[in-house]
């Protein structure tokens, strides 16, 4: 008998390549949203400094500058070195998570929570008092002046519940980071 004719085990096909269009998409979502962070956080400082909150849509929105040295809703007040770190962990893994992306909408999701960790991180890093210690930049404050009514946030912030909000929500649907769909065949 032939080998010529002997079964071969099928050889398992190639992994395709990551489609660059996916990284591609979330880098410019990231860059787009990380520019208007650092644009409004910057228009706020030379404008609200020492001023105070300014009415925006008949009281829905109060914009004023508060320097924050902690996290989201001034959780871990004093800890912003730790806080510098653990941004800086984040950006680095979706960075090295990109190339396994196969969806344009986690390439959306993870381009605007890359955008606010770093968006955050540059304020952590480059304001005063000193670098992994600098306080963030926030801003937008609803309902009420103050955060009476909700904490002070920023484009960053957004950045990261919106992108956070839109991954747990393809999850929900069965959407998965390499394009797969589950429960389906």
């Amino acid at each position: 008998m032939s080998t010529e004719h002997q079964s071969q085990p099928e050889a398992e096909p190639a992994p395709s390549a990551p489609p660059k269009r996916r990284v591609v998409l979330l880098a410019c979502v990231a860059v787009a949203a990380l520019a208007l962070d650092i644009a409004t956080k910057a228009v706020v400082v030379s404008t609200l400094e020492g001023h105070a909150p300014v009415r925006v849509l008949g009281g829905l929105v109060y914009l004023q500058l508060v320097r924050n040295s902690g996290a989201a809703f001034s959780m871990a007040t004093g800890l912003t070195w730790v806080l510098a770190i653990v941004a800086i962990g984040v950006v680095v893994t979706l960075i090295w998570f990109a190339g396994r992306l196969r969806s344009p909408g986690w390439a959306i999701g993870l381009g605007l929570v890359l955008a606010g960790a770093l968006g955050n991180l540059v304020d952590r890093i480059f304001r005063a008092p000193g670098p992994l210690r600098g306080h963030v930049v926030d801003f937008i404050s609803v309902f009420a002046p103050n955060a009476e009514v909700w904490p002070v946030f920023n484009v960053a912030d957004s950045c990261i519940c919106v992108g956070g909000v839109l991954i747990v929500l393809l999850s929900l649907l069965g959407r998965d980071y390499d394009g797969t769909r589950r429960g389906k065949k």
